[in-house]
């Protein structure tokens, strides 16, 4: 398991805990879009937040669950993993 979450990971994650399916290639376009825009809502981030804790057996910061886009929430998540490791 490697300590950084990929854009690849977060599209599946996205698909398994909130049910939106956004192809990695296009996520990776849409880096810096709303998750909103791309059809994640609070809850949906909160269910990504809640499998990568599970995952990781850590919680993630606070912070994470209120990130607006892909690029903030995996700067937040990668940066926690790599202290953390």
């Amino acid at each position: 398991m490697s300590d950084r979450i990929t854009v690849e990971e977060l599209a599946e994650l996205m698909r398994k805990a909130a049910g939106v399916t956004v192809a990695p290639e296009e996520l990776q376009q849409r880096y810096d879009t709303g998750f909103d825009v791309i059809g994640i809502d609070s809850l949906g981030l909160l269910g990504v937040v809640g499998e990568l804790e599970n995952r990781y057996g850590a919680p993630l910061p606070p912070d994470a669950e209120r990130c607006k886009t892909p690029r903030e929430f995996l700067d937040l998540v990668n940066s926690a993993l790599v202290a953390g490791a």
